[in-house]
């Protein structure tokens, strides 16, 4: 494995703790959906995870987190708006 592949890989694994870490921290109460922090935690996840599924060549995968990126970001932009 080159130094690239290790990158996006260490990428796909951060990626896959943000989103999964912010979802359970709602879940449990610790943070709000509206949140600037699990909005942020849930659109860098998903672009680290776009990087990640594009070099996997997992095309589906990869424009479902465009999709979530989008979402986050339009909520984010929202928030920033009120």
């Amino acid at each position: 494995m080159d130094i690239i592949d290790y990158i996006i890989e260490t990428l796909g694994w951060i990626g896959s703790v943000l989103i999964v870490g912010a979802f359970g921290l709602n879940s449990l109460g610790k943070i709000k959906a509206s949140s600037m922090y699990y909005q942020l935690a849930n659109m860098i996840g998903g672009l680290f995870f776009v990087v990640n599924t594009y070099h996997h060549k997992a095309y589906p995968s990869a424009l479902v987190n465009v999709i979530w990126v989008f979402i986050a970001g339009f909520s984010l932009l929202r928030k920033k708006s009120n």
